[in-house]
């Protein structure tokens, strides 16, 4: 009689199970920071990158290499559904991405068809599957994808927005219109997510980053909607989902609303304030403010214990940073950041 394969710590958190040590990974930890990175991307496009399965997969790999994470994500966008099927939309060096015909009108919604994955974007899943091949089973696979309101933001906004004057004002004066964009964007979303499950990935982050502008009247009658169809049609899905979002601490029990797995909390809300905020039916993922990465050690470290002592010993935490790597930090930092979680996070979970 064969014995199951133990479940991987990251996921094993995701679900509030007992784990071997505190898991760990980090948004953006593919990338920019990474010399490694640069040697195999060069100086080509982010999004033709993205179109090379083998380059995707060994950008994927490289952070779990140096920095031995729990948890790989796949390298994509957000941005690359609404690409796919010719909205227009590109990522600008040291920009973000930036729409050519921003979203204007009802007759806009016929530049947003159907998204189907296979035909659409199959060198996302054929990456995909060839990652399920390399990793060790004790590190999964995330897949994920943009949230409505934040891929929205892009499309009506044009690129990023400190205001989010545009789409506020679309939300408010047409709010028909922006149901039905909400709804178109939210089939894409489902079913890329559901197409990176269907090839192997074991769990999922649902990224809102942008929903923190909006008050939560308006998170909750204009977003929330969306988000809880998005998450009640991968329901039937056997895998964990996280939300996130940046600045969302007065919408953290909204969102966690919409009954994801995990809610990832950003740098500015104490890990044990969101458990007050939240209650113990979720686990969180957070918290390290990422700019802290750019102290001496010594502070790092400290910041590090001060977010697991918050975090407490009970299952259910995800170490994460507060939002995404960001492009100046030393991946040595990085790496000792995971050392130090292993060993002390959970107060060292065997001690």
């Amino acid at each position: 009689m064969t014995t199951a394969p133990p479940v991987p710590d990251f996921l094993a958190a995701c679900r509030r199970q007992p784990v071997s040590r505190a898991p760990v990974w980090f948004m953006r930890q593919a990338g920019r920071a990474l010399p490694e990175y640069w040697k195999v991307r060069g100086t080509g496009s982010m999004l033709e990158t993205l179109t090379q399965p083998e380059v995707a997969v060994e950008i994927t790999l490289q952070p779990v290499r140096r920095y031995g994470v729990d948890a790989a994500i796949v390298f994509c966008d957000i941005v690359v559904p609404v690409r796919a099927v010719g909205f227009g939309v590109e990522i600008e060096k040291g920009v973000g991405p930036v729409v050519e015909r921003p979203f204007r009108s009802a007759a806009d919604l016929a530049r947003l068809r159907p998204f189907e994955p296979e035909s659409d974007v199959p060198y996302v899943l054929e990456t995909v599957r060839l990652l399920t091949r390399e990793l060790p089973p004790s590190v999964p696979l995330i897949g994920f994808a943009g949230a409505p309101f934040t891929v929205a933001s892009y499309l009506i906004e044009g690129g990023p927005s400190k205001s989010f004057t545009k789409v506020k004002a679309l939300m408010h004066t047409e709010p028909a219109l922006w149901e039905r964009l909400v709804e178109r964007l939210g089939d894409m979303s489902a079913a890329f997510l559901r197409a990176q499950v269907d090839a192997g990935a074991q769990a999922l982050q649902l990224f809102d980053s942008w929903a923190g502008c909006l008050s939560p009247t308006e998170y909750e009658h204009f977003v929330l909607p969306g988000t809880r169809r998005l998450l009640a049609e991968l329901s039937d899905l056997d895998v964990p989902i996280i939300l996130f979002g940046v600045g969302t601490g007065e919408l953290l029990p909204l969102m966690a609303s919409a009954e994801p797995s995990v809610m990832g909390i950003d740098w500015r809300v104490p890990l044990d304030v969101a458990r007050q905020r939240l209650g113990p039916g979720i686990a969180l993922q957070g918290n390290l403010d990422p700019a802290i990465c750019l102290a001496p050690w010594e502070v790092v470290a400290d910041e590090t214990r001060d977010v697991l002592r918050r975090a407490g010993t009970d299952p259910g935490h995800v170490f994460n940073l507060g939002w995404g790597v960001l492009p100046e930090t030393d991946p040595g930092i990085l790496s000792a950041v995971v050392d130090l979680v292993h060993a002390e996070g959970l107060a060292g979970v065997a001690r």
